[in-house]
């Protein structure tokens, strides 16, 4: 797939530019412009009630988009809500990625988004993190929250993450979800749950914490609330 990565790292879109009759599947919300060549199919993920469960479990929109190019090449381009980066990995089906569910941005339609997976149904990582697996042939888009980091991590190599700065990892690592230290860490290390990541395999983390930042934002927009309020 031909693809470009513009304005990186704090402002990323991907441009996608495509064959005759070729297609990529998109988040719900995530087009900025498209070619008229450009026809485009919503569809439900995984049916009326796969599409409820997922609402209902993640969070995510019920729909994605088929943008298909008919009759001659086009271009479509993608962008996501948070400020920060877009990363390309390709998957050559024996290797995967376990990805944050609100990180997904395309993919070509040969990859599997793997919605039925315990880490996503049962939101296994913990403080409202939902991660999806993600397994086929072909490209894949993530965005970050912030800067992308990557680290590849030998076999028996271990990086312990924050829950909230984890957007991706190789599904040949094993991870395991544990508390921040001790009770009074937990609560008083501002960390919370983490996730104790083993290669062999890559882990993506983004430099900025939605909820740290999320924190500061209400510190400007509170005295505003009350004074209204009042």
């Amino acid at each position: 797939m031909d693809y470009e990565i513009k304005f990186k790292p704090s402002y990323s879109m991907v441009v996608v530019r495509l064959s005759s009759n070729e297609s990529i599947v998109g988040e719900s919300g995530a087009m900025t412009y498209m070619s008229p060549s450009i026809d485009v199919r919503t569809r439900s993920r995984k049916g009326v009630l796969g599409s409820l469960g997922l609402k209902i479990f993640g969070g995510q929109s019920f729909f994605v988009n088929d943008y298909v190019a008919v009759g001659a090449p086009g271009e479509v381009a993608f962008v996501s809500a948070p400020i920060g980066d877009i990363e390309h990995l390709e998957l050559r089906g024996e290797n995967g990625y376990i990805v944050r569910k609100e990180s997904y941005v395309a993919s070509s339609p040969t990859i599997d988004l793997d919605l039925s997976w315990e880490g996503f149904t049962r939101g296994l990582f913990g403080q409202g993190l939902f991660m999806i697996r993600v397994r086929g042939h072909g490209d894949l888009f993530i965005n970050t929250f912030g800067a992308i980091d990557r680290h590849s991590l030998a076999p028996g190599e271990s990086l312990i993450v924050d829950n909230f700065h984890l957007v991706a990892f190789s599904d040949s690592c094993s991870y395991k979800v544990e508390k921040f230290g001790g009770l009074k860490e937990t609560l008083l290390g501002g960390e919370g749950l983490v996730t104790k990541i083993t290669g062999p395999g890559d882990v993506l983390l983004q430099t900025k914490n939605p909820r740290e930042f999320a924190d500061w934002l209400w510190t400007l927009i509170e005295p505003r609330v009350q004074a209204r309020a009042r």
